[in-house]
């Protein structure tokens, strides 16, 4: 199955400062405040919803298209990373003006934290053509769409329309930013739309439809819900709860879900319906868990294998690695 994955890409710039910044803060002078924290380590990982679900899938063999846009000037070190676990970046915009998106946060001994998020090169998405991707790849199969300019997430979404390709709506962040006509062209025709517990009552909200409403606009609706597993709702059929794959030890929770999706979706290429699709994706997000950072894990199907076996027996288990791995 031939799959683009469009969305953010960015890199997280990740910082200690081995003291409480509520401390640096004198309520005396709080209309000037200018401060700067001396930290003790910084560590910088990749990331965007894009690219992070584009790993997954080539970590299983299955070649994704990345479609987003990053920085000319900084991207060089992470599209040859990428390539090189068997993601397609060619369909990567490279700003020749601004840097590749960026988050940079700095936490204390308490907690609290200081970011800041630079868009950059993601605010050139949305003038990313969808249909030279498909045309330099002999078509698509499925288009994940995933948070990213919301320019671009409606460009692309008008673009498997007039195309006839089908698409996956994983709105994520940006549903908070998108007013309710434009989440309802992206989801509206989805054949899966992902949100987590939040994100679904936030899509209600914005949407201004109910449940019911929602789901006989889409193919599949799936929640994620932690450490709860996922909820699979289909138009006309009972909703299904999949038990989560337990993770022996979570180091990050970061790009978990980012992680479920390319499970789900690396299962419907060898033809798993959105049930077995779904405990692929936890089976991933379970990996996900185990390492810090959303770029960090691989995929062992010995130990991914015998998660299966715990959480839904051996059967179910051979039949979702089947969907895994392909074979």
């Amino acid at each position: 199955m031939r799959t683009a994955v469009t969305g953010s890409i960015a890199t997280d710039h990740l910082m200690t400062f081995p003291g409480r910044i509520t401390e640096q803060l004198l309520p005396d002078a709080l209309a000037s405040v200018s401060l700067s924290f001396l930290v003790d380590t910084l560590d910088v990982r990749y990331g965007g919803v894009a690219a992070n679900i584009a790993y997954g899938l080539a970590l299983l063999g299955r070649s994704p298209a990345l479609v987003g846009a990053a920085g000319a000037a900084d991207f060089e070190e992470y599209g040859a990373r990428l390539r090189a676990v068997g993601v397609d970046t060619a369909s990567v915009r490279l700003s020749a003006t601004r840097h590749t998106s960026r988050f940079l946060c700095t936490t204390d001994l308490d907690g609290n934290q200081i970011a800041a998020f630079y868009a950059g090169a993601m605010t050139e998405a949305a003038d990313i053509e969808l249909a030279a991707t498909a045309r330099r790849l002999g078509g698509l199969d499925i288009v994940l769409i995933g948070a990213d300019d919301p320019r671009a997430m409606l460009r692309h979404t008008r673009a498997c329309r007039a195309l006839g390709i089908r698409h996956a709506a994983d709105p994520s962040q940006q549903l908070a930013r998108l007013d309710g006509h434009e989440v309802r062209e992206l989801i509206d025709g989805a054949a899966y739309l992902f949100t987590n517990a939040y994100e679904h009552a936030l899509l209600l909200e914005k949407s201004g439809w109910t449940h019911d409403q929602v789901l006989g606009r889409v193919g599949a609706w799936i929640t994620t819900l932690g450490e709860q597993g996922s909820r699979v709702e289909r138009p006309g059929e009972a909703a299904v709860t999949i038990t989560a794959v337990p993770a022996g030890h979570v180091a990050d929770p970061t790009g978990a879900g980012d992680a479920y999706r390319a499970g789900f979706l690396a299962a419907l290429a060898t033809g798993g319906d959105p049930v077995r699709a779904a405990r692929a994706g936890s089976a991933l997000a379970s990996l996900a868990l185990t390492e810090v950072g959303t770029q960090t894990y691989a995929f062992d199907p010995a130990r991914c294998a015998e998660a299966l076996t715990g959480a839904y027996g051996p059967l179910t288990a051979a039949s979702v690695l089947a969907a895994l791995t392909g074979h």
